[in-house]
């Protein structure tokens, strides 16, 4: 992709070999995503020992700077404890400001505390840190006057409030929230016209908004909101360079890829479906595993996921062979995030590929295999923490009862077991207002009630 060392030292004007007080990028953000995941690590460590070193300058920054690493390092792989040292940081960043003399110090101590939330609740799945970054965001807000901290926390409170409405909004609220993105977007691409450091923040907004619409256009079948969504994460990847910002391109084209496909399923149009997978691809040639593990694992599922979607259109079993060999890549990472709400996805989706793949080829030990990981990751969901996860893994199961009796013409106990999972799965997603998947689940009910499963189905 590129050579480390050369665009290194181009960039920041040293010579590699000498020493540099604060890590290899002098403490500019701009710079990480030029590191791999080893060598972020110890930028981390680096910027953590510049922080506590003695009659270091400006502590708070220095702190803050290293929370902004540790955060990088935890996104990057899903560690908890690495977000926890972020969070800390970040604190004591905010600890050693006086809001009162440095108030836009203070509130950017405070957002990254944020921020540092927000995440959390993306990668172990907790809303209750969601409300907890809306608190911080609206402390800083209050005491920023403008500049970085305002439009930062502007962008989290809109995202707070995205994550907020997508499990029951409708299209017209998504329109609403989407919109609340532009002006802090704005301001934040002034600044960084004025500041390099600033690039990534406002690049971060835009992927932020383009993956809220995905999920509002995933969530209510809508294709406006799809092709919004498709629209914004292109127009992200246009303003990125990919030699100096391949993770934020990679993020921004997994969008592109997601929407597409989304778009492709909604459509009927195969060959948005076929760019889809194409873009994925591009986008894991950005990165590798090493430079970032969990993007690297995200990327696979949505690939996966475009390779589902190209089987279904096409009903060549290569592509179901495809795709589950995309999930098993990414199951290498996460298997290390048991918490993550991306591994229950990953398994459900590696659950219905296998079945297509059994009712074109009539192997069963391939439905066995399916049946057995799915139990294994049904037992490890908690319905109360996660309850769409769960329902979703229920209808997942279920849809494997119901191969199983199409292949083999017989019930055995399997349309029974699927009622009933389908049965919870239905009043979860009744509860939380997810309409599509409702008729999902009904539809399903209605076929196994019927005594028939061999009528067309809505793919999951």
């Amino acid at each position: 992709m590129f050579e480390l060392g050369r665009e290194l030292k181009r960039l920041l004007g040293t010579d590699r070999g000498s020493a540099l007080q604060d890590g290899l990028t002098g403490g500019d953000p701009a710079l990480l995503e030029l590191l791999d995941y080893k060598l972020l690590l110890e930028e981390a460590r680096s910027a953590d020992a510049a922080s506590g070193r003695t009659g270091a300058r400006d502590k708070p920054a220095r702190r803050l700077e290293a929370a902004v690493v540790w955060r990088e390092a935890a996104r990057r792989s899903g560690d908890a404890a690495l977000l926890r040292k972020a969070a800390s940081a970040a604190e004591m960043a905010a600890e050693g400001y006086d809001p009162t003399r440095r108030s836009d110090g203070w509130a950017r101590a405070r957002t990254e505390q944020a921020y540092c939330a927000l995440l959390g609740a993306e990668l172990f799945g907790d809303e209750g840190l969601n409300a907890a970054a809306e608190v911080a965001f609206r402390d800083a807000r209050t005491a920023a006057r403008a500049g970085v901290a305002a439009a930062m926390a502007d962008v989290g409170l809109a995202i707070v409030q995205g994550r907020q409405h997508l499990a029951a909004g409708d299209a017209a609220q998504a329109r609403i929230c989407a919109d609340a993105f532009a002006m802090p977007a704005a301001a934040l691409d002034a600044i960084a016209r004025r500041n390099t450091a600033a690039r990534p923040l406002a690049a971060e907004a835009r992927i932020a908004r383009a993956d809220l619409l995905c999920g509002w256009g995933a969530r209510l079948k809508d294709e406006s909101l799809v092709r919004m969504a498709l629209d914004d994460a292109a127009g992200a990847a246009r303003r990125l360079n990919l030699a100096y910002e391949p993770i934020s391109w990679a993020r921004a084209e997994m969008i592109r890829g997601e929407a597409l496909t989304l778009w492709g399923e909604l459509t009927g149009d195969i060959d948005a479906i076929a760019a889809a997978a194409a873009a994925l691809a591009g986008a894991l040639e950005a990165i590798t595993r090493d430079h970032s593990p969990l993007d690297w694992a995200r990327i696979q599922v949505s690939l996966g996921q475009a390779l589902r979607a190209l089987g279904e259109a096409s009903g060549e079993e290569r592509a179901f062979e495809q795709a589950v060999t995309c999930f098993d890549r990414a199951a290498l990472i996460l298997k290390e995030a048991p918490t993550s709400p991306l591994r229950g996805v990953a398994a459900g989706a590696r659950a219905m590929c296998l079945a297509r793949s059994a009712e074109l080829t009539g192997d069963l030990a391939v439905l066995d295999a399916a049946e057995a990981a799915m139990k294994i990751e049904l037992s490890k969901l908690q319905a109360r923490r996660d309850p769409v996860g769960w329902a979703l893994a229920q209808t997942h199961l279920a849809r494997l009862y119901e191969a199983r009796i199409d292949i083999t013409g017989h019930d055995r106990g399997e349309r029974a077991a699927a009622v009933t999972a389908l049965d919870a799965a239905l009043d979860v997603f009744a509860e939380q207002g997810l309409h599509s998947m409702s008729v999902i689940a009904s539809d399903a009910l209605g076929r196994l009630r019927a005594g028939s499963s061999n009528q067309p189905r809505t793919a999951v």
